[in-house]
């Protein structure tokens, strides 16, 4: 498993690892899915493109997490694999593969945004690492 569960008084988190920061930030994005549904539940049967751009890593990581928590909140799709098909310094875009969300999708908690708070990220034993907290 490449990220694992955080717990918080009042929120929730996780950290994820990736070999490269592409993979961070697809690693991060399945730890997200995870704790909103049953990530083992999403079929990747359609793509979606993500595009997400910051200021410096940690806004690139917050603002590409926030673009997986719109298709998955906002327009109802859950996803369950990510391709980093191009990266710029502070940009991002690829492509989220998954499904329209159903009653067959199980709801865990109702993530709210992801937040900065406690946000880290850091290259850790030649792997990159991160820890993310949400508002749930």
């Amino acid at each position: 498993m490449n990220f694992e569960v955080l717990e918080h008084t009042a929120d929730i988190g996780f950290r994820a690892w990736g070999a490269t920061f592409d993979a961070l930030l697809a690693n991060a994005s399945c730890a997200l899915v995870a704790i909103a549904v049953e990530l083992e539940e999403v079929e990747p049967r359609q793509p979606y493109p993500i595009t997400a751009r910051g200021e410096d890593r940690e806004s690139l990581l917050v603002n590409w997490l926030n673009e997986v928590l719109y298709y998955l909140d906002g327009r109802q799709i859950a996803l369950s694999r990510f391709d980093i098909r191009q990266r710029g310094e502070w940009e991002a875009s690829g492509v989220g593969w998954g499904e329209p969300r159903s009653l067959a999708h199980h709801a865990k908690l109702i993530v709210k945004g992801v937040t900065y708070h406690q946000l880290r990220i850091a290259q850790e034993h030649g792997r990159w690492c991160c820890e993310v907290y949400l508002d749930i």
